[in-house]
């Protein structure tokens, strides 16, 4: 069986979420499967000095243009949520926790928690609506609360997200296919010509 493809993603990015409705559709076509690894880009940006794209001038204009533009080249739902960015640490933590149980319920959670995100306008960076998410797809919530403010799931999340920075992650989403990084969700074509030739 070949690698897994290593999929890196911020539950605040935009491009993360449009590339998580193919990434898996993607590996399949290719005999792989995808470990989805969420991280925190606030922590990446203290290195690279990057800024959130609203915030940046003539580039925010442009990317609130694309990623209306994208979500319907993805076919995805998609609304700019009336607080964005936010901080991922709820919805991570979560998807950690869960992913340690049960992997494939994992990246229900987190397609789940991405759509109530960029479809439904819902704050995800709160505890309380990351555990509502969580509760419809039959977890117990008053658990997923406790989990969230759990150190051993603080410090598993903290850990990924210095290892992605080891690994030279500094955007969302992030692609590694056996060491070889794609960044963006624009670069989805040559994930998928990479996986069908084996590179170039």
């Amino acid at each position: 069986m070949a690698n897994p493809i290593d999929f890196y993603f911020d539950f605040s990015s935009p491009y993360g979420y449009f590339a998580s409705a193919k990434i898996e559709e993607i590996a399949a076509r290719h005999g792989r499967s995808a470990t989805w690894r969420p991280i925190l880009l606030g922590a990446v940006f203290k290195i690279t000095g990057q800024q959130p794209l609203p915030t940046i001038p003539l580039k925010g204009s442009y990317a609130k243009h694309d990623l209306a533009r994208s979500a319907r080249l993805f076919g995805v739902p998609y609304k700019t949520p009336s607080k964005f960015p936010i901080a991922g640490q709820a919805p991570s933590r979560a998807f950690y926790w869960v992913s340690d149980k049960d992997p494939a319920l994992a990246k229900k959670l987190a397609r789940a928690l991405y759509h109530a995100y960029f479809a439904e306008d819902r704050d995800i960076s709160s505890p309380e609506i990351t555990a509502s998410v969580a509760a419809r797809l039959g977890l117990e919530k008053d658990q997923v609360l406790q989990a969230l403010n759990d150190p051993a799931v603080k410090e598993r999340l903290k850990t990924e997200v210095d290892t992605a920075i080891g690994r030279g992650v500094f955007g969302s989403p992030y692609i590694i296919i056996d060491g070889e990084p794609f960044w963006g969700s624009d670069r989805l074509d040559q994930v998928e010509k990479w996986l069908a030739t084996g590179g170039w």
